[in-house]
C-alpha cells in the first residue's frame, strides 16, 4: 500500500552506489526522509527549470537530471498504476534562458527542445522567458506546443503566426480528460501571469479580462467535472489566481481545485479553501513537486479500489511534499536502488544530455574560483557577495568604451541579471550561462550631471518615495517565501559563507564522529501547511535580500569619492534590459531624458562574454 504516514520519518542511507547519471556531478549526501503523501490523485510539477536539464553538477542535493526525472516518473506511474490511483505531470513554464544546455548552442533550444519532449506531461503552460524573443515564443509554438500532444494549453496567450501572420491561440485554451484509473473528470487551463515585457509577435491577455470571456464562462459551467486544475505561470498568492479562483467559485462553489503555478523560484503551498489548494515548486531543477488529493468524485470511468479509498468524503485532502532532485530521494521514494532504478528510456535521455554537453563544451574551463560567491546567501556588500565583486572588481575592469575614453562612468546593472552563485572551483562555460545568461548589451546617456545620476540607485532601489515602480524580474530574489523568511532561525557566521559548510559544493557527512546527527544545510520551507513539507531534513540557511540594482563608479579619482572630487558629469552606463526604469528614474529626478537622448555603449558586447573574459584574465590556471 502507497498511502504512507507523512509524518513518518526515515534515515536515508543506501549502500549501493548511486552514480549520478551526469559523470562530473557529485554524490548526494544521505539525509532524514520524509515519505511522499500519496492520495487518490497525485501529481509530479516542474517549474521554472530554466534549461537545468543537467541537473547541478556543483550541488550534492540536487544532481538528478532530466533522465532521472523521466525513470522517477515512470516508476512511480508503475506504483499508481499497482495501487489503482493515478499521477499526473505538470510543468508551469520558464523552461529556457539560464544554463549553457540551452543558451550556449545554436540556435538555443538546439538540445533542450528534444530533452524536454522526452518525458511525458499531461500539462504544460508558458513562461514569460519564452516569451522575450520572437524566435523563442515562435519555437514553443512551432516545435513545443506539437511535441505537447495537446497538453500544452494557453488560456491567455495569442501569438502571430509566423507563416501567414494572423492572431491565433498559442496552444487550445482548455482540456478536460478522465484520469485512466479512478475515473476523475478533470478540467484543465494553463495560464501566464500579466505579463507586458513579450515580444510583439506575442499577446497576453489580462486573467482578469480572460475570466469574463465566453469561453470560459462556458467552461466552468460544466457540471460533470470532478477536479479543476490550474496550471499557470503565476505566484500563488496573486491577483491573477484570485481571479481564476472567485471566477470558478462564483459558478462552482464546491468543486475541488488545484492550482500549479511558478514564476517566483519558491517552494510554497497556498491555501484558497477547503478545497482548494496551490503549489509551487522552486526553481531550475532543485525541486520536484509532489501534491496529492484524497477524497473526490468519480464521475467518469471508475476503477477505484474502495478498501483503499473512500471517495466519498465531505471534503477532500489535499497534501504535497518538495522532491530534493537526487537520486538518493528518487531512489528511497521508489524503493529502489541504482540498480533497479534507472529505466532504459531515462538512461537515454541522460545520454542524450551528456552527449549535448560535449557537443557544447560545457566543461571548458575560462580559469579557477577562488572562493563561493552567493547571490543571496551573502549579505550585500559582503566580500562573498556576487554582487560585491561585480561592483568592486568586474565591471571597473570591463565597462569601458574606447569612444568615451577617460570619460568617469557610472553603470548600473539589475541583481536580477546575475541569476546564480559562482562555486569555488572549475568557472566553465556552463557556469557563465548559469550566471549571467541573456544576451542584454549595454547603453547609455552621456554628460549627465552627476549630482542627477547619483541619485539613480537609491531611486530603482525605491529607498525613497518615488514613483518608478519596478518589475519583478529587475532584483535577484530570494528562493524562499516571505514566510519561510519569517520562520527562518538560522543565520550562518558572516566570516564564512559556505566555504565549508553549505548546501551547494561541499555538503557535511550525515553523522559527525561522534556520533551525533548533522543535517546537511539546505530548504527548510514553512508554508499555509506549515514546515514538514520538504521531503529532506536539513539545517535551516539564512537568504538575505539584495537591492533591485547595483552601481559602480568607475574612473572617478577615486573609490572613496568625496564632494570635491566629484566629477561635474558622467556617462550614466546600464544594461538595456532596465532602460525604460532608467529613464523613469530620470524623469523622476525633473529632467528630461528621452529615449532618443541613449546611445549604444560598447557595440556588441554583451555581459556574459565580458564576464568570461574577465574570468581568464584574472582567475586563471586549473583547479
Amino acid at each position: 500500500m502507497i498511502l504512507r504516514s507523512s509524518d513518518c520519518l526515515l534515515w536515508l542511507i543506501f549502500i549501493a552506489s548511486t552514480q549520478s547519471a551526469q559523470p562530473s556531478a557529485p554524490e548526494p549526501v544521505s539525509a532524514p526522509l520524509r515519505e511522499l503523501p500519496w492520495g487518490q490523485l497525485n501529481f509530479l510539477h516542474t517549474t521554472d527549470t530554466h534549461g537545468w536539464h543537467a541537473g547541478h553538477l556543483q550541488e550534492p542535493s540536487f544532481t538528478g537530471d532530466w533522465g532521472d526525472y523521466v525513470s522517477f516518473a515512470e516508476r512511480l506511474h508503475e506504483q499508481a498504476d499497482s495501487e489503482g490511483v493515478d499521477l499526473l505531470l505538470v510543468d508551469t513554464g520558464d523552461r529556457i534562458e539560464g544554463n549553457g544546455l540551452y543558451d550556449a548552442s545554436h540556435p538555443k533550444g538546439k538540445y533542450t527542445r528534444d530533452i524536454f519532449k522526452e518525458q511525458h506531461i499531461d500539462v504544460i503552460c508558458t513562461g514569460n522567458h519564452e516569451l522575450y524573443h520572437k524566435y523563442s515564443s515562435d519555437n514553443e509554438y512551432l516545435i513545443t506546443v506539437p511535441n505537447a500532444h495537446g497538453n500544452y494549453l494557453a488560456s491567455n496567450l495569442d501569438i502571430l503566426d509566423p507563416d501567414t501572420g494572423k492572431r491565433v491561440a498559442m496552444a487550445p485554451r482548455y482540456k478536460k480528460f478522465t484520469t485512466k484509473n479512478q475515473g476523475i473528470r478533470i478540467l484543465a487551463f494553463g495560464f501566464l501571469f500579466d505579463f507586458t515585457g513579450n515580444a510583439n509577435n506575442t499577446i497576453v491577455e489580462a486573467v482578469e479580462k480572460t475570466v469574463q470571456q465566453a469561453w470560459f464562462l462556458e467552461a466552468i459551467h460544466d457540471r460533470e467535472v470532478d477536479l479543476f486544475l490550474v496550471a499557470g505561470h503565476i505566484p500563488l498568492d496573486s491577483p491573477e489566481f484570485n481571479a481564476i479562483f472567485k471566477a470558478i467559485r462564483q459558478i462552482q462553489w464546491d468543486t475541488p481545485i488545484q492550482f500549479l503555478g511558478g514564476h517566483t523560484h519558491i517552494r510554497d503551498y497556498f491555501k484558497y479553501d477547503s478545497k482548494a489548494y496551490g503549489l509551487e515548486s522552486g526553481r531550475y531543477m532543485e525541486t520536484i513537486g509532489f501534491t496529492s488529493i484524497t477524497g473526490l468524485s468519480t464521475g467518469g470511468r471508475s476503477r477505484a479500489r474502495s478498501s483503499d479509498i473512500d471517495a466519498k468524503v465531505a471534503a477532500p485532502k489535499f497534501a504535497r511534499r518538495y522532491i530534493d532532485n537526487n537520486l538518493y530521494s528518487f531512489h528511497h521514494h521508489t524503493s529502489l536502488n541504482s540498480t533497479t532504478f534507472p529505466t532504459a528510456h531515462g538512461r537515454n535521455v541522460s545520454a542524450m544530455i551528456a552527449s549535448a554537453r560535449k557537443d557544447l563544451n560545457l566543461d571548458h574551463g575560462f580559469g579557477c574560483a577562488p572562493q563561493n560567491f552567493w547571490t543571496n546567501r551573502a549579505p550585500f556588500p559582503h566580500k562573498d557577495s556576487i554582487f560585491s565583486l561585480l561592483q568592486q572588481r568586474v565591471f571597473p575592469d570591463i565597462i569601458a568604451d574606447p569612444a568615451r575614453d577617460g570619460i568617469p562612468r557610472l553603470a548600473i546593472v539589475n541583481t536580477g541579471g546575475i541569476r546564480f552563485d559562482i562555486f569555488k572551483g572549475p568557472f566553465t562555460i556552463d557556469t557563465t550561462y548559469t550566471v549571467s545568461p541573456f544576451t542584454n548589451g549595454f547603453r547609455y546617456i552621456k554628460d549627465v550631471p552627476f549630482e542627477t545620476a547619483k541619485q539613480l540607485t537609491r531611486i530603482l532601489n525605491q529607498e525613497v518615495p518615488q514613483l518608478v515602480e519596478v518589475p519583478y524580474d529587475l532584483a535577484m530574489r530570494m528562493p524562499v517565501s516571505k514566510r519561510t523568511q519569517a520562520a527562518a532561525a538560522f543565520e550562518t557566521p558572516r566570516e564564512s559563507f559556505g566555504h565549508e559548510y553549505g548546501f551547494a559544493s561541499s555538503q557535511i557527512p550525515l553523522a559527525a564522529a561522534s556520533g551525533e546527527t548533522v543535517l546537511t544545510p539546505g530548504y527548510t520551507t514553512s508554508d499555509a501547511a506549515g514546515d514538514d513539507g520538504d521531503d529532506t531534513i536539513h539545517e535551516p540557511i539564512r537568504f538575505y535580500k539584495v537591492p533591485n540594482v547595483i552601481e559602480s563608479r568607475i574612473g572617478f579619482p577615486s573609490l572613496e569619492s568625496t564632494a570635491a572630487e566629484d566629477p561635474e558629469k558622467v556617462d550614466v552606463v546600464y544594461i538595456d534590459f532596465i532602460e525604460r526604469y532608467v529613464l523613469l528614474a530620470l524623469r523622476f529626478l525633473g529632467t528630461g531624458y528621452a529615449v532618443g537622448d541613449t546611445e549604444t555603449y560598447m557595440e556588441g558586447r554583451e555581459m556574459t562574454g565580458l564576464i568570461s573574459k574577465w574570468v581568464e584574465r584574472n582567475w586563471k590556471g586549473d583547479c
